[in-house]
């Protein structure tokens, strides 16, 4: 079976298709950059990938008519302020072309909405919903809370939140019922609702087997960890100052902790449970989602991260955009050393950043990278995916990654931190050499002044970290 697959680069994306392809499907990709896509070379021949903007009707002629189903997987919570007006389009554009085709079903995961008043966000996946089912084929709508899994957005905030405060001053939405989901469930839902008329214009809640307060899902991820930890909650935080608190002390993005706090005022809870016996799948307890979740962690196998997605930083459009490094206008460190093993240095960049660090002066690092957070960048909280694997348009401390060749031994970092201007960060070795460069391209007056006063920094930082790179 043909079928088509949106938001093949999103967290859900990318550990569904694996999946389509091992049930024997062919997959069609829909991205809107292709340089962010990375497939493994073996499944080549199983998948066309496909550039396409669902704001833009235009290039959704790329869309072949052939396809069986669709699984739509496109989200835009924490983008831009209206993004539930981009939505509702994105979802007029998607049926608007689904309907020219020889589908049978259009899949939807959406978020669960059993309250009166619902946030903006659970508004927007209702209003798509209500969209997509005006559409000339079938529609199935799976319905979901919190989804547990490595490098999940709610994941990795519970995580943020009991590793570093031992003693929790909360707001009053904790205590807010919700039913969690393993990722792996999730995945299995959507797996077994393909081409099943069973589930053919029907919307389903799905969820784990536990009904727990926030409260309750971090104790239990303390006592997961075999941490000790202390939640006190207070009716005074507002959804302001509970947003700044997430994005201070979390991995979050403000936008994107603004999103969640409003959507944690409201329970998400299943309101029945058919589809499980429909589909023959028994959801795993949150307890044991957390344990894969942290056994995936540990073994270094997270298939997919939220910090990738662009929304984790102050990345826009597509990474081709940033794939030439300007010379014109721009200052720009040069530095190079005789390399004694190829295949060690390599290793060292694939390597740098997160846990790893920087090798020399991490400290200034971490300073550099408070400072950013401070002004509302992305710091260093966000990491990195993988400890020995770089792929473009992966998130890196407070740089993206533009382009990443290992044979080539050519690496190029574009920074997602305030600066009075753009800067890069490229790595590339030539024979037996290795060429670091760093760019920056100033914007105005305070651009300049913003490179001579980090200048002094410079001759050690690089210097130090060129020397251990080898």
């Amino acid at each position: 079976m043909k079928i088509l697959l949106t938001g093949a680069t999103g967290y859900i994306g990318k550990r569904l298709l694996p999946l389509l392809l091992d049930h024997g499907n062919e997959v069609v990709c829909c991205v809107r950059d292709k340089n962010r896509f990375y497939f493994p070379e073996q499944f080549k021949n199983k998948i066309q990938v496909i550039e396409a903007d669902f704001l833009d009707l235009e290039s959704l002629k790329n869309i072949p008519d052939d396809i069986d189903a669709a699984y739509y997987l496109i989200h835009s919570m924490s983008g831009a302020s209206n993004y539930d007006e981009l939505e509702s389009i994105s979802a007029h554009y998607f049926i608007e072309k689904i309907n020219q085709t020889n589908a049978k079903q259009i899949i939807y995961l959406s978020g669960i909405v059993n309250d009166k008043s619902l946030s903006k966000h659970l508004s927007s996946r209702k209003a798509v919903e209500d969209i997509l089912k005006t559409a000339a084929v079938p529609l199935t709508v799976l319905r979901a809370g919190i989804i547990v899994g490595s490098g999940s957005a709610s994941f990795e905030i519970i995580r943020d939140l009991v590793d570093k405060l031992p003693i929790m001053v909360t707001p009053k939405w904790l205590n807010t019922k919700c039913q969690p989901i393993a990722i792996s469930d999730v995945l299995e839902f959507l797996i077994r609702s393909l081409l099943n008329p069973a589930v053919y214009n029907e919307s389903f809640d799905i969820g784990g087997p536990d009904i727990l307060t926030y409260k309750e899902m971090l104790l239990e991820f303390a006592r997961v960890k075999k941490l000790q930890r202390y939640i006190y909650t207070v009716p005074v935080m507002t959804p302001k100052l509970s947003s700044y608190w997430l994005y201070f002390v979390t991995s979050t993005s403000f936008k994107l902790a603004s999103a969640l706090v409003s959507s944690m005022k409201v329970e998400v809870i299943c309101s029945d449970n058919r589809i499980n016996n429909l589909l023959g799948v028994t959801p795993i307890s949150y307890r044991q989602a957390l344990e894969r979740a942290l056994k995936k962690i540990s073994d270094d196998d997270i298939i997919s991260s939220w910090k990738d997605s662009q929304v984790s930083g102050q990345f826009r459009g597509n990474v081709s955009q940033y794939l030439k490094v300007p010379k014109r206008g721009c200052y720009i460190d040069r530095r190079k050393r005789t390399i004694i093993n190829r295949e060690y240095t390599i290793a060292r960049i694939w390597s740098i950043g997160g846990d790893t660090g920087w090798y020399y002066a991490d400290w200034l690092w971490e300073l550099r990278g408070f400072i950013d957070k401070v002004f509302g960048g992305v710091g260093t909280r966000r990491g990195r995916t993988h400890k020995n694997e770089i792929h473009s348009g992966d998130a890196l401390d407070f740089w993206r990654v533009v382009y990443a060749d290992k044979k080539q031994g050519k690496l190029v970092l574009y920074a997602e931190m305030k600066l009075p201007g753009e800067a890069w960060l490229e790595f590339k070795i030539i024979n037996n050499t290795l060429y670091q460069a760093a760019t920056f391209k100033p914007c105005g007056i305070m651009g300049r002044l913003y490179w001579y006063a980090v200048l002094p920094f410079h001759g050690f930082i690089f210097e130090g970290m060129l020397k251990k790179l080898i």
